[in-house]
């Protein structure tokens, strides 16, 4: 699905050149197909064979004379008075590799950009400063964005041009990536005093724009992004707009959290008719398991079928908490699919997760997810086969493209064990069977290219999801797996005491961004009140305060992407708004609150309450992208509580008060759980004098004020409820 844009003319510092004034910009995003590395015998070796990155290696023997972001490029630059192309996407990228096929692969085409540009290639994944950076430039002056991003820059690294996916010749009004060279770079040439003011603009622009103006943030974008979301929400299918759909857990999060605050039961609604809805359609993988990117329809019906990571981590979560709400047996087996696909596919050998998965495989979209009603029945039989295709609309015609994507849209699955003459419970083993055997066929096939990569970030978030889990289901096992990761990090992802952001085949790269530090602070506090161990809170405070030393901005509050001690880019980001993924400044004030309210100490309070005022503006303008951020002002007005539960961990009462704790949706409430009070001296000197006694005792704190300790648990579940 093609998305065209028109240029926006308007009269900014984001307006660009008259030349090109009749182009228009174009941007696919997502997909991908990977190259093996050990293949030989290419005729183009460039600049990229040497590094690590799966997407940098995949455009290694192009002819294309890639060089990777670094001071080499833009000496080249300098030296040759050229300007630069800085080309950036992601190894699952469709479009990208679209575009490499058409343009990159190209001799014709390689040869003029190689003659009038030095082109640079940016794994986004790895450089998400650069991305941030150059995202919003296309932004500004295409009014979109996505990937592939291509941005025309000055060998000072100053952006005059930007825009996505080009094909190799101008057709229906989008511009020729061929055409585009030549103009861009004959301006470049014959208008080079143009081009810097423009650059200058831009960049200048860019800078303002980043710049945090403090005010108060009130109570009422709590509602006006409820009323946005409300008016967005899709009341068939549940999810927010129509078409592309994506899942975006961090607004269902955020619903969960406002239902809860101020009783609105329609906020609920729309959060347990989107998970079903998610639940039901090919965007889950009903065979394999896991969520897909997103969905093409606004059934949940055709994904496209690109695997990440972090959109696992936060389905995992999201129906965990959906699970607490409801106590919706199908939310806890939704959760448990989407980790057991993860442990199964994309955790390495050491612990870590890997990135994503690509929608491609030999070439063609989807291939390796979809089936013919022919395959079904002779895989399972004509019995099973029938029962299995009338279940997940399996037919002769297909619903993609000929072949079927097994769904649940229009199920009704205890009227079909009626009609078949089972019960529910017999149906669903019935279907369970034909998975299994489904799945082990699909095994067989080719599969699509994985990015192993370990990111930082979302191993992060998939620990938090693990750790969530874990403690909600009571499961050792998704501790373990939490744990082990985290493991993985310290002892990998960690120089000189600096945290970094990626590793691969032996080699770390990058500091980490601030988005790595906060979505760690979520990882260690979840890992926390999932095993009550304070080593991890110890750690959750010595990376908060890191965190702080790194990237928080003096003069405005909040903080920046990437820290002091790092290169520096035409600009500081500091985002707030929520993309795919919550931003990091969003996670930092949520979990700070949570870290202040744990140990006592309110300077982690004060640095979120400085967030408040210095993105009010932002928040405040557009509530419902801001989501996760808004669960901290959420956090503040619905009486947080800190619970200090003292007694032996395996006497009957304690394991009630925990059991109730941990499956019960509280967040409002933070707990320790210990039968020794004096290890928490140097994580929570407050509850580290609380005594112990011959019964487990319960202590309620609230504005970090403790009541009177009592043993009476149910009064205690009964206050909370």
């Amino acid at each position: 699905m093609l998305i065209i844009f028109k240029k926006k003319l308007a009269s900014s510092a984001f307006s660009s050149f008259r030349f090109l004034d009749t182009l228009i910009m174009s941007t696919k995003t997502l997909g991908g197909e990977g190259m093996s590395e050990e293949e030989k015998g290419y005729t183009y070796v460039n600049k990229l064979i040497e590094e690590k990155s799966p997407y940098l290696l995949q455009h290694a023997h192009n002819p294309v004379d890639w060089y990777p972001w670094g001071e080499e490029a833009f000496e080249k630059a300098k030296k040759e008075n050229k300007p630069v192309l800085v080309s950036i996407g992601y190894s699952t990228c469709h479009w990208c590799h679209v575009m490499e096929r058409e343009s990159f692969e190209d001799e014709e085409t390689a040869k003029l950009l190689n003659e009038r540009f030095v082109a640079i290639k940016v794994d986004r994944e790895e450089r998400p400063d650069i991305d941030s950076i150059y995202m919003k430039v296309c932004q500004g002056l295409t009014g979109q964005g996505g990937w592939p991003l291509n941005v025309f820059v000055t060998p000072d690294q100053k952006p005059f041009y930007a825009g996505t996916y080009f094909p190799k010749e101008s057709r229906y009004n989008i511009p020729g990536f061929k055409d585009a060279i030549l103009q861009l770079s004959e301006q470049y040439k014959t208008n080079p005093d143009k081009i810097t003011r423009i650059g200058d603009k831009i960049t200048l622009s860019l800078q303002e724009r980043m710049r945090s103006e403090g005010t108060a943030l009130t109570e009422e974008p709590l509602h006006k992004s409820f009323d946005q979301m409300q008016n967005m929400f899709d009341t068939i299918f549940g999810g927010f707009g129509t078409t592309p759909k994506f899942p975006s857990p961090h607004m269902l999060m955020y619903l969960l959290r406002y239902a809860r605050t101020f009783d609105n039961e329609l906020a609920s609604t729309m959060v347990t008719r989107t998970l079903d809805g998610m639940a039901n359609g090919g965007i889950y993988d009903h065979v394999g398991y896991g969520f897909a990117r997103y969905s093409v329809d606004q059934e949940w019906l055709v994904p496209h079928f690109e695997k990440m990571l972090y959109d696992n981590a936060m389905l995992a979560i999201a129906y965990t908490e959906g699970y607490q709400v409801t106590k919706n047996e199908r939310y806890k087996e939704i959760a448990e699919n989407v980790l057991e696909y993860v442990k199964r596919d994309m955790t390495s050998s050491e612990g870590a997760f890997y990135s994503a998965e690509d929608a491609d495989s030999e070439g063609e979209e989807g291939k390796f997810y979809v089936w013919s009603k022919e395959e079904v029945i002779s895989i399972l039989g004509d019995e099973l086969g029938d029962l299995y295709a009338k279940t997940y609309d399996i037919t002769e015609n297909g619903n993609f493209e000929g072949r079927n994507i097994p769904n649940l849209i229009k199920t009704n699955v205890r009227r079909l064990a009626k009609e078949y003459g089972y019960t529910e419970e017999g149906y669903r083993e019935m279907l369970s069977t034909a998975h299994e055997k489904l799945f082990e066929e699909r095994e067989k096939r080719i599969h699509p290219h994985k990015d192993d990569k370990i990111l930082t970030s979302w191993n992060m978030l998939m620990i938090a999801a693990f750790s969530k889990a874990g403690k909600v289901f009571n499961n050792d096992d998704y501790k373990h797996y939490a744990e082990r990761a985290y493991a993985f990090i310290e002892e990998n992802l960690v120089e000189n005491d600096r945290l970094m952001a990626r590793y691969r085949d032996g080699e770390v790269k990058f500091k980490a961004f601030h988005d790595d530090y906060a979505y760690g602070l979520w990882a260690l506090i979840e890992l926390y009140e999932a095993t009550y161990d304070p080593v991890h809170l110890q750690k959750a405070k010595r990376l908060a305060d890191d965190m702080y030393r790194f990237f928080w901005d003096e003069e405005s509050g909040g903080f920046f992407l990437y820290g002091h001690d790092a290169d520096k880019l035409i600009a500081r980001p500091k985002d707030v708004h929520d993309g795919a993924l919550p931003s990091g400044n969003s996670v930092a004030a949520l979990q700070l609150l949570r870290l202040a309210k744990l140990t006592g100490e309110t300077e982690y309070e004060e640095w979120s309450n400085k967030m408040f005022t210095a993105f009010a503006g932002d928040v405040s303008s557009y509530p419902s992208g801001h989501a996760y951020f808004l669960m901290s002002k959420l956090l503040t007005i619905s009486s947080p509580k800190e619970a200090v539960v003292i007694g032996e961990l395996e006497n009957d009462q304690t394991k009630k008060i925990q059991q109730f704790f941990q499956r019960s949706f509280l967040p409002e409430l933070t707990t320790h759980m210990t039968d020794n009070p004096s290890e928490l001296r140097e994580t929570a000197a407050f509850a580290s004098e609380f005594e112990k006694r011959n019964e487990t005792m319960v202590y309620l704190c609230e504005n970090f004020t403790c009541g009177m300790p009592t043993a009476d648990i149910d009064q205690i579940m009964n206050k909370l409820k």
